[in-house]
């Protein structure tokens, strides 16, 4: 391993008693505190994510949905949490041709899909948590009733989206101080989403999906327009399903399976595989050419091949395989950008948040909870605190198209958690592979990057960084980033303050369209979060994105 070749200004997080690593500190704070009472890493996550709900809106909620990946100490084995909602059973295709409906507007209540979130907490702490919904509920609760100061790059966000969803959204005054987002360090209280935190504390999920909540939704939504029904949500269910992965030089890579596009990043990591990345400088033209290519490729069959797996057949084994990555690496000119690949054909038989946890226990959750854009629609049901998603927006309208909409059909889902664990025996490849192993897998990382479609392009840089450039999480978050930014193979590539101009000139010469991007733009580059461990001490290492409010922090 080459020695790394970029330097961070910030030092990871050590510890060993717990870790927590998000967006927001008070939501840190929140993971913290139920780890402090004994809690273990799916308690703490639900915690953060219900806490994240008060404090960045902007992004998350319990009206958007959310995914989990868990590592489970005692058996080495990582689970899959699909929390996404689906499509109202009165919406078609036919419904939006008889209206002239050629593409869906990004706020247009025919976006809303079924809020999975709540469902998804209480899944995840019914099969994975120790605690009741009522102790994990407590530190948002506390911070809906009684207030918190806003933090800077959420007060952005959220006068950004007060002025472009809230405004105009159907409640959307609730989730505002007078109409206006608050101003950093500024109190914002949210009674109404203490009101539905209780009230799901005490009745569980259904006290969401039936009664009060679900009536105020439905009722929202058709006076909006939509078509939403208490049927609708009264038939909402998450799913566990088996996760999907690859091996990548010693490690495994987890991701859920679609209709998430977590299978955009193994697909890259598969055909990056096949190059000396670690003898390249990570924000060289170089490099940055061959990871840029490397998803140009994943995204041409991500997006035609991802979609509710209950609606098309999905050849997932095939895109994985390692004999197809051979085939399209063939694909890659080192030398040239290919802006017009198209998908393969295998051989067969939004704005976000993102945390991680890592328990004492040794286990981990990688956790994502999301409205998509920003607020979602912003639409807010009457005295309930919290806005709608428009997670529908990702729906294709071409009926031939394998996520094209349908009745009680999920999403394209942008969405990803992720997680790698250590094969038996693998080649050593950095100072965390130190220390004896067992026969079955240890955990290694639990990762993500949010935001939209960038969030594969993270997994895959961010991975790349530790694993070839034996960066340290935090440096790793640090590092600047690439983003196609549209997520189609033929997109625009962002390309982050802090990569020269040079190196920009070059990838121009290539056949790349590049634009540099700073500021406040920064969110389009995500924002990760990433604790590592060590199997022989126990000791995790985290780190938190500048580009958010939060940091990461651990117990003793």
């Amino acid at each position: 391993m080459t020695e790394p070749t970029f330097a961070s200004r910030r030092s990871p997080v050590y510890g060993r008693g717990g870790m927590v690593a998000a967006s927001q500190p008070l939501a840190v704070a929140a993971g913290i505190e139920i780890l402090s009472a004994g809690g273990n890493a799916a308690d703490a996550a639900v915690a953060v994510a219900a806490a994240l709900n008060v404090t960045e809106p902007t992004s998350t909620g319990i009206g958007g949905d959310m995914f989990a990946l868990f590592f489970d100490a005692k058996t080495r084995q990582v689970s899959a949490l699909n929390g996404s909602g689906r499509a109202p059973a009165a919406l078609t295709l036919e419904r939006l041709k008889k209206e002239g409906m050629n593409e869906l507007p990004p706020f247009h209540p025919y976006t809303i899909t079924v809020p999975g979130a709540c469902a998804g907490w209480f899944d995840l702490i019914e099969r994975h948590g120790t605690k009741s919904m009522s102790e994990i509920l407590a530190p948002a609760i506390r911070l809906a009733e009684g207030g918190f100061p806003v933090a800077e790059l959420t007060s952005h966000f959220w006068q950004r989206g007060a002025e472009r969803q809230l405004k105009f959204a159907p409640n959307g005054i609730e989730m505002t101080i007078d109409g206006r987002g608050p101003n950093a360090s500024e109190i914002f209280k949210n009674p109404g989403l203490a009101r539905a935190f209780k009230k799901i504390a005490e009745g569980g999920k259904l006290s969401f999906y039936q009664g009060e909540i679900a009536e105020a939704i439905a009722k929202v939504i058709q006076e909006s327009g939509g078509c939403m029904t208490t049927d609708d949500l009264a038939a909402h269910i998450s799913t566990w399903e088996k996760p999907i992965s690859v091996t990548y030089r010693g490690y495994r890579v987890y991701e859920c399976p679609p209709n998430g596009q977590g299978i955009t990043a193994l697909i890259a990591l598969n055909l990056l595989e096949g190059f000396d990345l670690a003898s390249l400088d990570p924000i060289s033209a170089n490099r940055l050419h061959l990871e840029i290519e490397a998803m140009r490729l994943a995204f041409a069959d991500a997006r035609w091949y991802v979609s509710d797996p209950k609606f098309s057949n999905i050849p997932i084994e095939q895109l994985l395989s390692k004999e197809y990555a051979n085939e399209r690496r063939k694909l890659i000119d080192p030398r040239r950008a290919t802006l017009d690949q198209k998908h393969g054909t295998p051989v067969t038989s939004s704005d976000t948040v993102y945390f991680s946890v890592a328990d004492k226990f040794g286990s981990a959750c990688s956790f994502i909870n999301s409205n998509y854009m920003g607020f979602g629609t912003g639409i807010v049901p009457k005295g309930w605190g919290f806005t709608l998603q428009n997670r529908g927006h990702n729906f294709d309208l071409d009926p031939n198209h394998p996520n094209a909409l349908a009745p009680r059909k999920r999403p394209y889902h942008t969405i990803i958690p992720a997680m790698a664990t250590r094969v038996p025996h693998p080649h050593p490849l950095s100072r965390w592979e130190r220390g004896t192993r067992g026969e079955g897998e240890e955990l290694f990382a639990s990762f993500g990057v949010m935001g939209g479609f960038m969030q594969p392009q993270g997994h895959v840089q961010v991975f790349t960084a530790m694993v070839d450039g034996g960066l340290d999480p935090q440096a790793v978050l640090d590092l600047p980033r690439f983003c196609i930014d549209d997520g189609t193979a033929g997109g625009a590539v962002a390309l982050e303050e802090g990569i020269a101009d040079a190196v920009m000139a070059n990838l121009t010469e290539r056949g790349h369209k590049v634009q540099k991007v700073a500021g406040w733009e920064r969110a389009l580059f995500g924002r990760g979060q990433i604790i590592l461990r060590d199997p022989a001490t126990g000791v995790l290492c985290g780190g938190s994105d500048p580009r958010a409010d939060g940091y990461a922090a651990s117990l003793i």
